[in-house]
């Protein structure tokens, strides 16, 4: 309700000393705030400052992706800070494409200098991404900008290039190592090159380059021994695994530690001999080694996978008994252990009990869901979880969405698939051949011959774009490189 105007006074206005509430007049001063509240002037005064900076700085790093991704802009007079944390945030994240086109539009600046350190960060992501063209192309940029190559650089090559499976041209890197000046392979090249090796499969070349380091003068650390006992771990081969951990105590220079401890533990686990899981823990802990979360959800996924519910529980209170807090994927576990086992009220359960604690969920969390509820034949309480995601922060992924799609798969329910293969796309998440896949085998399994040919037409779309992304146009000043 609007009150009236009050009425013009008729006497003439001074000076007027500032209104003082009555509150305050009784005791003659103002009140002031207690020192802990930060002052509301200052607050608006720094918080709009404080807000445009961070604004001005996204807008730059923005701005620079932008302009990295249009061929036509041949700008050499950016803001160095803004393409160099743009550059700094594609290489965080893995995104090495925009990378890439990042530091193309860097070595174009007037200010540019070529830096080994910066070539090293790029080589390490295409290792981590698994693009060994790039890095190939990439590394002899940088020679034909007449920088020597470091020890750090060759060992990002020789990662890049064993991530991949190329364990031959990881070793003539090595190679090349040796005949450089000032750049002789360091432990940590041959830790990468032994770790590679061991994701490869290729046990049979580890003797010769244990053999090589020793000639070269070089230890075998505890780096390089937990290399090797975890390779033969998740390759199943116990045996080899106890060898090399009896190998590494009669060394005398390097103790076993955690990462000892979890590769072991997590390699009896994952064969489900949880016997020899719990005596290696406790020969572990005698030997002074205190487990860590990482132990308790190694235990916890291995006793949930042998069925062995009772001992998984009281793994769980027993790590909050030790003042470790699960962490997601403590939880994660043990909801996709109930939910793989039908059990839906403890599912549900633990998951409640998830958020009260804190912990946030994830995508693997809502994933571990719908897998639980597809298999109770549960579908119609999916909604309600993919609701659950809106009012959240989470970013649904492309897995998750494989979950779903799945499930109305498995269920027949094609019309709900395509509504969920288009609220994928509505979430700027791009579906991949699994979606695909998935699709046009429900498709198939309904008699809709038509919907699966034209989907069958989407997937070879899809594998020539995957094919074209191995040579993206940004890198066609690298082809004749990598040729040559």
């Amino acid at each position: 309700m609007h009150l009236p105007a009050p009425p013009p006074s008729t006497t003439p206005r001074t000076s007027r000393a500032p209104v003082v509430p009555a509150a305050h007049r009784r005791n003659g001063r103002r009140r002031r705030n207690p020192p802990s509240a930060p002052d509301a002037e200052q607050q608006q005064q720094q918080h709009p400052d404080a807000l445009a900076r961070i604004l001005r700085t996204e807008a730059a790093v923005s701005g620079v992706s932008r302009k990295a991704a249009v061929v036509q802009q041949q700008s050499t007079r950016l803001w160095p800070r803004a393409v160099l944390e743009a550059l700094d945030s594609a290489v965080s994240s893995c995104r090495w494409e925009s990378a890439l086109e990042i530091f193309e539009l860097l070595r174009k600046q007037h200010w540019y200098k070529p830096r080994s350190q910066t070539y090293a960060r790029l080589l390490m992501m295409l290792g981590k991404c698994r693009q060994p063209g790039p890095a190939t192309a990439l590394f002899k940029t940088m020679l034909a900008e007449r920088l020597r190559p470091t020890v750090d650089v060759y060992t990002a090559l020789v990662g890049a290039y064993g991530h991949s499976g190329l364990i031959q041209e990881a070793l003539a890197t090595v190679d090349q190592m040796k005949g450089a000046v000032d750049c002789k392979p360091d432990q940590y090249t041959f830790s990468v090159l032994i770790n590679c090796c061991c994701k490869s499969r290729r046990f049979d070349l580890i003797p010769a380059i244990l053999d090589e380091m020793s000639y070269l003068g070089l230890e075998c650390n505890s780096v390089i021994h937990n290399a090797i006992i975890d390779g033969y771990g998740k390759a199943g081969m116990l045996q080899d695994m106890e060898c090399a951990l009896f190998s590494m105590l009669e060394s005398g220079n390097s103790a076993p530690d955690i990462y000892t401890m979890n590769s072991i533990i997590w390699a009896y686990g994952n064969q489900g001999r949880t016997d020899e899981m719990e005596k290696w823990h406790n020969q572990f802990e005698l030997m002074g080694i205190e487990p860590d979360t990482k132990t308790f959800n190694i235990m916890i996924k291995s006793y949930g996978n042998a069925g062995m519910y009772d001992k998984m529980m009281s793994t769980f209170r027993y790590m909050k008994k030790r003042f470790y807090s699960p962490t997601a994927v403590t939880f994660n576990i043990v909801i996709e252990c109930f939910g793989r086992a039908g059990n839906i009220e403890k599912m549900e359960y633990y998951f409640r009990l998830m958020k009260i604690q804190g912990v946030k969920p994830n995508p693997v969390t809502y994933c571990s869901l719908v897998n639980g509820y597809r298999k109770a034949g549960l579908l119609d309480k999916v909604p309600g979880i993919i609701r659950q995601t809106e009012n959240t922060d989470v970013v649904l992924d492309t897995p998750f969405f494989n979950c779903v799609i799945s499930a109305y798969a498995n269920s027949g329910d094609t019309k709900i698939m395509e509504e969920m293969l288009q609220l994928m796309k509505d979430k700027n998440c791009k579906p991949d051949k699994v979606t695909y896949a998935t699709m046009v085998q429900a498709y198939t399994a309904q008699g809709m011959d038509e919907a699966a040919r034209l989907l069958k037409i989407q997937i070879e779309r899809f594998d020539n774009k995957l094919l074209a992304s191995l040579f993206p146009p940004f890198l066609s000043s690298y082809l004749p490189l990598v040729n040559s």
